[in-house]
């Protein structure tokens, strides 16, 4: 039974960190940014950065491990996101 929830939850860490990699690089090639919201963007890393401080207060290596990525490729949407305004 723990192996099922494991795997859950670490395809679920997977799928929601790999589908901010597209965000990025598209961004990063086209240099535009106006379909993306600054406030939902904003918000959106402060509150992975709260997951990330959740899994770091448990030592959970799978909190910490995907909202730590998530956390940067977010960041970094966000910085471009300002940056290509």
């Amino acid at each position: 039974m723990t192996i099922w929830i494991e795997t859950i939850g670490s395809v679920a860490a997977f799928s929601t960190t790999a589908c901010w990699i597209p965000q990025a690089i598209k961004i990063l090639r086209e240099k535009r940014t106006e379909g993306l919201s600054l406030l939902t963007q904003f918000v959106f890393t402060i509150g992975v950065a709260l997951w990330l401080a959740y899994g770091l207060l448990l030592h959970n290596w799978p909190l910490m491990l995907a909202n730590g990525i998530t956390f940067l490729l977010s960041l970094s949407i966000l910085v471009l996101k300002i940056r290509y305004k």
